[in-house]
């Protein structure tokens, strides 16, 4: 696909409608990045307090989370799983690591348990995935997915996560799944209330909601290069018959048709 874009022309569709239904995608985005957060900040807090004995953390130095994690989990919202994903060589006496933990619909809060030992493992090395790789490399976070979730669910969900730097180094993520069901079904009221058939893309226009039986959640639109629309500045325009209208603060479009 040529990365070249028509001339946008002005959104002719109902901007206050917009306007609102992407501040209630934004909304649902920070519950749980805020959640995240959370995480982020005690992470800091024991990485912290391991420094301050001279020497480098453990594995078990962050069972201390547990019991945050424990408790963000069986609030029963988004959130499915939820935790603290090392950076390779990070702990003493292990390459790699997740302090990682799941829920479930009836409060059972569980560890998730990997073979992370040796090259023989499939899931030894998880730099490659982007909810790693990009708040590594950018220092930004992001919203990963939708992606079937091998690692952790086998489920369609989306990750949303935040780097963590100590001492100037990045030293992993903080980070949360939610599956792409249950985010779905918090977005689709809000896309309900717009009068045209909407979808929520990502900047590979991957859709993960939507209001339109032809783009159903997890399927690819195709109708523009989005990694190079969120490359740029995102503005409400329109491309190629679509509306595209940016919900700030996400790396989240919301598409519709236009006028």
């Amino acid at each position: 696909m040529s990365s070249s874009l028509p001339a946008a022309s002005p959104v002719k569709v109902d901007r206050d409608a917009l306007v609102h239904a992407s501040h209630a995608v934004r909304e649902v985005v920070e519950t749980v990045f805020r959640a995240v957060a959370e995480i982020r900040a005690a992470c800091s807090t024991r990485l912290a307090a391991v420094a301050a004995e001279g020497r480098r953390p453990y594995s078990s130095d962050f069972a201390s989370l547990r019991p945050h994690l424990h408790s963000r989990l069986q609030r029963g919202d988004l959130v499915s799983g939820l935790g603290f994903v090392a950076a390779l060589d990070l702990l003493s006496d292990t390459a790699a690591w997740l302090e990682w933990w799941q829920g479930d619909a009836t409060g059972r809060v569980t560890p998730l348990v990997l073979d992370l030992a040796g090259s023989h493992s499939a899931y030894a090395d998880y730099t490659h995935w982007d909810w790693y790789a990009h708040p590594r490399d950018t220092g930004r976070r992001i919203v990963a997915g939708p992606y079937v979730d091998y690692l952790c669910s086998d489920e369609y969900s989306l990750t949303f996560s935040l780097p963590i730097v100590h001492d100037g180094r990045f030293a992993g993520v903080a980070a949360a799944d939610v599956y792409l069901r249950h985010f779905e079904a918090a977005i689709v009221p809000s896309l309900r209330r717009l009068s045209a058939p909407a979808r929520l893309v990502n900047s590979r226009g991957r859709v993960t909601a939507s209001t339109d039986p032809h783009h159903l959640a997890g399927s690819l639109t195709k109708a523009c290069d989005f990694a190079s629309l969120s490359a740029g500045p995102l503005l409400p325009s329109v491309h190629n018959g679509l509306t595209l209208f940016p919900c700030e603060g996400t790396s989240l479009l919301l598409v519709t048709p236009a006028d």
